[in-house]
């Protein structure tokens, strides 16, 4: 666990998974908006690098943690540091995020386990500690990315995956309206298919690559369409044309309809098992 800050500013918000893709992108158009950011992932190289950008551009106070989520240690020791430096978080983005590839019965348990601590316990940990602050301060935003699975019946070769963002729309909503009265926007942001380094990490990049390219959105589309929401207040945000049509077909079809249009569809991008 290390801290860094760079300059100083007023608002401040914390973005998890912020060394690439839509949590890099949120920090840049947080900061492009006045707002301080507190980043953190794992990889503190990408994040030294990214603050250097954010301060040079927007002259935003930087803060970096370097911390592993699947550590269910780490939310404790976030919130530590940032009161060690005596920032208040304002904004909450909780990004971070991957998937397990592979039918459920074929992977190994401690991979599992620590996905839900990652996407599950942690942002609901997060929440639970800068929740309060923004309660009394009567100002603050939360952003909880989800995705697009969150509204399907299934990821087949990703078990967990929609479940655990069903959870984080839930859970989203529910904060919403149990805080929304004290000046808590929260929303659930859920993307599509998103130009990022999620399909590297499966080793799904060659197959999803396959989708035609109007069906895609960039990481800063995503982050720009999540920011203007929350600032709203809307609950749920569903970026790109494409992925808002899927999620009401989703609606519409039979529900065992839809799980089989999803196991066909994920054959196509998944791995062979």
């Amino acid at each position: 666990m290390n801290a860094i800050s760079i300059l100083k500013g007023e608002r401040t918000v914390l973005i998890t998974g912020a060394s690439s893709g839509i949590g890099k992108a949120f920090a840049e158009i947080f900061a492009h908006h006045g707002w301080n950011v507190a980043l953190t992932a794992r990889r503190q190289d990408r994040l030294l690098e990214l603050s250097e950008t954010l301060k040079e551009n927007n002259g935003s106070r930087v803060t970096i943690i370097q911390a592993d989520l699947a550590d269910p240690q780490a939310p404790f020791d976030i919130a530590k540091e940032l009161n060690r430096n005596d920032i208040h978080i304002d904004a909450l983005v909780n990004n971070a995020g991957y998937g397990v590839p592979g039918y459920f019965a074929l992977t190994d348990w401690r991979n599992q386990q620590d996905f839900m601590q990652v996407l599950v316990n942690a942002p609901t940990h997060l929440c639970h500690l800068f929740l309060p602050g923004m309660i009394k301060n009567n100002y603050g935003r939360i952003i909880n990315v989800a995705s697009l699975n969150a509204l399907l019946p299934c990821s087949p070769g990703q078990t967990l995956y929609a479940g655990a963002k069903s959870y984080i729309v839930g859970l989203s909503n529910t904060l919403a309206a149990e805080a929304g009265k004290h000046g808590v926007h929260v929303c659930a942001v859920c993307p599509g298919l998103t130009y990022t380094e999620f399909h590297d990490v499966t080793g799904t990049r060659d197959m999803v690559s396959k989708v035609p390219k109007n069906q895609w959105m960039s990481a800063q589309e995503v982050s720009n369409h999540g920011y203007r929401a929350v600032m709203r207040g809307d609950l749920m945000c569903i970026p790109g044309r494409t992925t808002r049509i899927m999620a009401i077909v989703a609606k519409i079809l039979p529900r065992k309809m839809m799980v089989h249009f999803m196991t066909s569809q994920s054959k196509k991008i998944r791995r062979a098992e």
